[in-house]
């Protein structure tokens, strides 16, 4: 990733209204947080190459100590619901349920879908684009709270195709 991708995904993630966005590679972690007292905290880590991961284990290691708590408790609901269809976010933006405040959520859980209905819009860049199931069935759970930011390829909802 070159400067001038970090800083479209700067321009980006400020034009969103997201409050913050992490990003992992192969080779840098970013973490961009926007607020109105500084609008530029951007964090830029690079991982070490894995020749130096191997003189640095214990730098390492904490980090995979942390990681598999929160897979481990995304493990066990998947097993329990390797059945249901999950409907991801397509791009970086804000989640929305309803249409605009003053209307009512597009869909709820228990509600049938089809192919072609509107789950959803996310924002970005100001721009509202309709998230459309891809599936026919029955919404089991809504994964992202309303007004949220989400990122790309984030899990939004499960649905029953049965």
């Amino acid at each position: 990733m070159d400067l001038k991708d970090i800083q479209n995904l700067i321009k980006f993630v400020a034009k969103s209204g997201a409050s913050e966005v992490k990003l992992e590679m192969e080779d840098v972690k970013i973490t961009i947080r926007t607020g109105h007292e500084n609008d530029e905290p951007t964090y830029i880590q690079h991982i070490p190459a894995p020749i130096q991961q191997q003189a640095q284990p214990t730098i390492a290691q904490p980090q995979a100590e942390s990681t598999p708590a929160p897979v481990k408790e995304a493990a066990a609901p998947a097993d329990e619901s390797s059945k249901y269809i999950t409907v991801k976010s397509p791009i970086i933006g804000t989640f929305y349920r309803k249409p605009s405040p003053d209307k009512p959520v597009f869909k709820e859980v228990g509600d049938m879908v089809s192919v072609g209905d509107v789950l959803c819009v996310i924002e970005a860049m100001k721009l509202f684009n309709e998230i459309e199931s891809e599936v026919s069935g029955k919404i089991v759970k809504v994964l992202v709270e309303d007004s949220s930011p989400v990122e790309f390829d984030q899990p939004l909802f499960l649905i029953d195709p049965s």
